[in-house]
């Protein structure tokens, strides 16, 4: 890993820590007392201090970044590198009291040739005890309970009849709810873990298969690079690379072509 590169993760791990410690905060301080559908002024007010938080990093070690934030919008993104941040990942389950949340934070690099790839991603889970981590071609790595890191590597599994597959729910399929449908009804297991979680536990070899239809940039970046870092991949629906494409799709790579053309629409 070159000196540049150790400096970037070890700056986006630093991200991460600011955020964890306002959004765990915040997170243990919510009356979880809850009647009807939850207020969303507390998440609200936690999301933007996270990204407030981590902005005010960049601006201080990376001012010539460019950064893309869910709260706070784009700048600098004729910039040749931008950071992708997603203060919050999973706020519905921040607001009940469910732990399955996390801080998102990604390193886009713009290639000669036009395109784009993620280089760094950080995916902080403090209410899960969990960080997940890579870098490009250094592999991707879980840290449990702040012990020290461990590699992680996608499964093996090769035939959708021994898969594992996890999503978040049937909303905003259209008509890929049909072929997703029948998807799932061909699985071994079928879960919705939901979230960056899905993805993460591709990349650990837990679960085969996530899938989402409808997700931002921020949402997907630091995901891409740790499914491929451990084995993976990481398209959209239509087997695209990368986070770039509105909805997100990764695999242990060997069922990949298996999934995009399961989720073709009919026509």
């Amino acid at each position: 890993m070159s000196m540049s590169r150790g400096e970037d993760l070890a700056l986006a791990h630093r991200l991460a820590d600011a955020a964890d410690a306002i959004t765990l905060t915040r997170y243990q301080a919510l009356d979880l007392t809850v009647t009807t559908k939850p207020d969303n002024t507390p998440v609200t007010d936690a999301d933007k201090s996270a990204e407030s938080a981590i902005r005010a990093l960049l601006h201080a070690h990376r001012p010539e970044d460019g950064i893309v934030g869910e709260e706070f919008g784009d700048e600098g993104l004729e910039k040749n590198r931008y950071w992708v941040i997603d203060p919050i990942d999973g706020t519905k389950n921040f607001l009940r009291g469910v732990p399955t949340w996390a801080t998102l934070i990604g390193l886009v690099e713009k290639n000669s040739d036009g395109s784009q790839s993620v280089v760094i991603g950080v995916v902080s889970a403090p209410a899960l005890f969990r960080r997940w981590y890579a870098f490009d071609g250094g592999g991707a790595f879980v840290v449990v309970n702040s012990d020290v890191p461990k590699k992680i590597h996608v499964s093996e599994v090769s035939k959708i009849e021994d898969a594992s597959i996890s999503h978040s729910d049937f909303i905003g399929w259209g008509e890929r709810l049909a072929p997703f449908n029948e998807l799932l009804s061909k699985a071994w297991r079928t879960r919705a873990h939901g979230d960056f979680w899905s993805h993460m536990l591709v990349a650990e070899g837990a679960v085969d298969i996530a899938v989402e239809p409808s997700l931002a940039l921020w949402d997907m970046a630091a995901l891409d690079i740790i499914v491929r870092e451990a084995g993976g991949r990481f398209t959209n629906l239509d087997g695209t690379d990368g986070p770039f494409g509105g909805n997100g799709l990764s695999t242990n790579a060997a069922l990949h072509e298996t999934a995009v053309q399961a989720l073709r629409v009919k026509r």
